[in-house]
């Protein structure tokens, strides 16, 4: 693995001013990097990944919002405390972290886990949620515990393959449930591991580069790193009792499905959570959007953001 930049040389790269910070909120401490003027527009990352995910949409977007791409409680640059990984705490660190900043309100985009927060904040926060955009991802609800591990005879092309057919076999949400182990396993080779979630979920693995792949890499290269971010999957069966205390979301809803599986489980989901949902195909693309279709996901976040 290459020497990775720090944050602050990664976000001084970006067009627009952009600066890497930290603020002290609702108990623990958070890392974000902001640029841009105008109205706040919130970007909360997935795993295994950092806020360097929005890079390639940060600059079009700061043209017309004040971008805060803000590392997740456990993520990157931001504190990896014992505790607080249900999505509606992590939804409270953005509240916070948005009056931390001297604003009402804010919009928020949410890629992945990223997106879980997002909606879990606009359900517990609507005072400082204006609208939310969900990037392949839906809150965690019963469904979760009906995922498919493995691949059934007779619907894939090979049967026992991971790779054959259509569908997506979420291995990873059961082994990062497992305490532990995965930080032996993975501490120091975390790099084996972004190369075959990248491969396996992208549509086009050049859109994720190398040098992507090695920063991801090194924030997720310690046992403290592995156990927070696997924290975000241990909390799911709370975040799932959470979910069922929330009425419909008042603040409009953009989902952005990557490729034809996320659409579908999009359109079949969002719908039932919102009072004003709108469901969007982002075409040639795998779960990686703001990597692998940029411009696109920058145009339908300008468009429902304006």
């Amino acid at each position: 693995m290459s020497e990775v930049p720090s944050d602050a040389e990664l976000a001084s790269s970006l067009e627009g001013g952009f600066v890497s910070r930290h603020a002290d909120v609702n108990g623990t401490r958070l890392h974000y990097v902001t640029g841009g003027r105008g109205r706040p527009l919130i970007l909360l990352g997935g795993w295994p990944q950092t806020w360097w995910e929005f890079h390639k949409i940060m600059p079009p977007l700061a043209r017309q919002h004040q971008v805060i791409a803000v590392d997740l409680r456990g993520m990157g640059g931001s504190a990896k405390p014992a505790s607080g990984y249900d999505k509606k705490t992590m939804a409270a660190d953005i509240a916070a972290l948005v009056h931390h900043l001297g604003h009402e309100r804010a919009d928020i985009a949410g890629h992945d886990i990223g997106g879980m927060v997002a909606y879990a904040m606009a359900a517990n926060h609507p005072a400082r949620t204006r609208r939310i955009a969900l990037l392949d991802i839906a809150h965690p609800d019963d469904r979760f515990f009906n995922y498919s591990l493995l691949p059934r005879p007779g619907r894939h092309q090979v049967d026992g393959d991971i790779h054959a057919g259509p569908g997506r076999f979420l291995w990873w949400f059961a082994f990062n449930q497992v305490p532990g182990l995965p930080e032996r396993l993975l501490a120091g080779r975390s790099r084996e591991l972004i190369d075959w979630m990248c491969d396996y979920l992208i549509e086009d693995p050049a859109s994720i580069s190398d040098r992507d792949r090695d920063i991801y890499a090194h924030a997720y290269s310690t046992p403290d790193a592995i156990r927070a971010g696997n924290s975000w999957y241990r909390a799911f069966a709370q975040d799932i009792a959470d979910e069922k205390t929330y009425g419909r979301v008042a603040a409009p809803i953009l989902g952005l499905g990557g490729g034809e599986n996320g659409h579908l489980l999009l359109q079949a989901v969002l719908p039932d959570k919102g009072t004003e949902v709108e469901v969007v195909l982002v075409p040639g693309s795998g779960h990686y959007l703001p990597e692998e279709q940029p411009e696109i996901v920058t145009a339908h976040l300008t468009r429902f953001f304006a």
